[in-house]
């Protein structure tokens, strides 16, 4: 046997295959696991559900706002939202 059989919501628990948050290992299987990272967002955005301007939108975020963030590459910075919501955003939208 192998995996969750009954996997945490992804639209609040950051998982990914390659990626995961700390505090979900032992719930999920992923390459690698991160503690998120607090952030601001510098700009006005649309946080989406994938990285890719194609996907749902999950909500608009505004600067000062507060992303924790597992990983930022290819462009796109991927945690959660202030409300705990997980998602992707523009990455020149959020601060270093």
């Amino acid at each position: 046997m192998s995996g969750v059989s009954s996997p945490p919501d992804p639209a609040t628990h950051a998982y990914r295959k390659d990626l995961a948050d700390t505090a979900l290992a032992g719930l999920v299987i992923a390459s690698h696991y991160a503690e998120p990272l607090a952030r601001r967002i510098t700009a006005c955005a649309t946080a989406f559900a994938e990285a890719s301007l194609d996907s749902s939108i999950v909500a608009q975020v505004a600067p000062g706002d507060q992303l924790r963030m597992l990983d930022c590459s290819r462009g796109w910075a991927w945690g959660y939202l202030a409300d705990g919501r997980v998602a992707y955003l523009v990455a020149d939208a959020v601060s270093a």
